[in-house]
């Protein structure tokens, strides 16, 4: 502890006050890698209408009265305009914590999805056509999330000094992850005149319809995984 006072004291004899005071607030941060933590037995919140109403008609409540839940994000609200995928889809758009910008682009390729598809209606001949075609743009998105997951995933195994591509199963949160990284991706390929919604727009537009870029890349995937199933067998040796 004296080594310290020594410190300060020195750097506040030989440099201005200024500079000390920096110096010390330098040494006062910390970088967490989390805000908070809690252990693995805290449950969800479940903070939807529409879920707790399940929740009481399973007779679940008493079951959950006694365990520790975690708070809620500052996302996350019980809300009619609250939707999870949604607001997942815009935490991956948005780029050094401007929140607001990605949510304007979203909801500008929301709105282009609305324009093109309302235009699809009203060109279409029979009711039969008018009927096919889906007017809400959230169901496109979760249409086109969907039609992009993948089933199997490859992972690297070394034996023997070479690396297998060794294809096996993936978890739900690994395979949504992916999807919506893969239609951000194709998106960010587009030209320079075109903008971010249009493009977006344009992707789960595809990919609602299972055709495009990204389901093309899953198929891909799902291919290379069925010509590596002679390699299966490394994931339990």
């Amino acid at each position: 502890m004296s080594n310290v006072l020594i410190f300060f004291y020195r750097r506040l004899k030989n440099s201005s006050f200024n500079s000390f005071t920096r110096t010390l607030s330098k040494l006062q941060i910390r970088n967490y890698a989390k805000a908070t933590s809690f252990p693995d037995y805290y449950q969800n919140p479940i903070f939807r209408k529409e879920d707790q109403v399940k929740l009481i008609a399973d007779s679940d409540l008493k079951n959950r009265a006694t365990v520790p839940v975690k708070p809620p994000t500052v996302s996350e609200t019980s809300s009619v305009y609250f939707d999870p995928l949604v607001n997942k889809v815009i935490n991956h758009v948005m780029e050094k914590g401007n929140k607001r910008l990605a949510r304007q682009l979203v909801e500008k390729a929301f709105e282009n999805i609305k324009r093109k598809q309302i235009e699809r209606y009203h060109l279409a001949s029979t009711p039969e056509e008018k009927a096919k075609i889906e007017l809400n743009p959230k169901d496109i998105l979760y249409k086109a999330v969907e039609n992009c997951k993948p089933l199997l995933q490859l992972q690297p195994i070394k034996r023997g000094g070479i690396t297998y591509q060794v294809p096996g199963p993936i978890t739900e949160k690994r395979s949504l992850f992916l999807a919506i990284k893969w239609l951000l991706e194709t998106t960010d390929e587009k030209e320079r005149t075109v903008h971010f919604p249009e493009q977006f727009a344009w992707e789960l537009l595809e990919a609602s319809n299972n055709t495009g870029k990204v389901v093309k890349r899953k198929q891909d995937l799902h291919r290379q995984c069925e010509a590596n199933r002679a390699y299966a067998h490394y994931r339990w040796q």
